[in-house]
């Protein structure tokens, strides 16, 4: 498996990692023995970057990944890299809210080390930013967790490209989560330049754009039973339908070129610079190592123009995201 630096420390990862949001039944329903098994496999094939959040199933990802590692022993816990994430939680009235404050990091920290059954994770991100809190004191708190040696470098999810020039400004930041696929291509517009001056990873989610970058896109039968995709505007028809045969021509040339769509997909992200890292997820062996097949695959000029001309940038019918899916997220373009 190819290794990409992480941040600015010198610590490397694979070039494709998992998003564990996987090991919950958010896109579908999974077992502990179906988690075991993808991470098992990953360790095979050199997959060391583990990406969670106590956010995932409220906390059953990293609880999950907690009991591979106490199964599996010194083995599994001196290969993975982990990153989890803290920053969101519910108010009395169980209504999602976003704390960045000190306290409250450093207790969900404190937490997601218990369930991951580690004392220290290789990056700790800020999940959501909360308004209410300079960048500049986020980052503050996040650099005493390093200095306290529970973390090892820290990152932030959907942020723009300013507000990573800010926080970057008061201490390096290692990384910045982001959609970015062949199907969400904002991150162009800035924050990957950006990333890749300052020596910040990034880290690409949903590479696969949640199944329409497969040799099997969702049906809609099967968006009605994700509460995410049922009312996502990509997946809702007719923006489904469309998207589907929008990417008929990238399945076409994975055929003839004999790898799996989802391979060329993670391959054309990787080609877009080495500091982009990308950890898809999934509930089956099988497509892992589909997903993990794409960083062995060399692209020529003449295959990333022609994979442009098939999905040229804005290509895709409907937003990311919903309204109220857009909360959170910093917009910047």
């Amino acid at each position: 498996m190819q290794q990409r630096k992480l941040g600015q420390t010198g610590t490397t990862v694979s070039a494709v990692g998992i998003g564990a949001m996987s090991l919950t039944s958010f896109y579908g329903p999974i077992d502990t023995d179906q988690s075991q098994a993808v991470l098992a496999r990953a360790m095979e094939l050199g997959i060391d970057h583990l990406d969670t959040s106590n956010m995932y199933g409220m906390g059953l990802s990293e609880e999950r990944i907690g009991k591979f590692l106490a199964d599996r022993g010194s083995e599994a816990r001196d290969f993975f890299k982990i990153a989890t994430k803290g920053g969101i939680t519910r108010d009395a009235d169980g209504k999602r809210i976003f704390d960045n404050s000190a306290e409250h990091l450093k207790i969900a920290l404190d937490e997601s080390l218990q369930r991951l059954g580690v004392e220290r994770v290789e990056l700790y991100y800020i999940h959501r930013r909360d308004p209410s809190i300079p960048i500049e004191d986020v980052t503050g708190t996040l650099a005493d967790l390093i200095k306290a040696g529970k973390i090892g470098q820290f990152g932030y999810s959907e942020i723009a490209p300013t507000s990573l020039e800010v926080a970057n400004a008061v201490h390096p930041v290692g990384a910045v989560q982001s959609e970015y696929s062949l199907s969400t291509r904002a991150v162009e517009l800035g924050l990957s330049q950006r990333c890749a001056a300052m020596g910040t990873s990034l880290v690409a989610f949903s590479p696969v754009g949640r199944s329409l970058l497969t040799d099997t896109p969702h049906s809609h039968e099967k968006c009605q039973t994700v509460d995410f995709l049922k009312t996502n505007p990509r997946f809702t028809e007719p923006n489904r339908s469309r998207n589907v045969a929008a990417t008929e021509g990238l399945r076409n040339m994975a055929a003839e070129m004999g790898v799996a769509t989802a391979s060329l997909a993670i391959a054309w992200l990787l080609h877009q610079g080495e500091h982009v890292l990308t950890i898809p997820g999934t509930r089956s062996v099988a497509h892992l190592e589909e997903l993990a097949a794409g960083a062995d695959i060399a692209l020529t000029d003449a295959d990333l123009a022609a994979i442009e001309e098939l999905l040229p940038v804005g290509w895709a019918h409907g937003d990311r995201y919903n309204v109220g899916q857009w909360v959170g997220p910093e917009k910047y373009c």
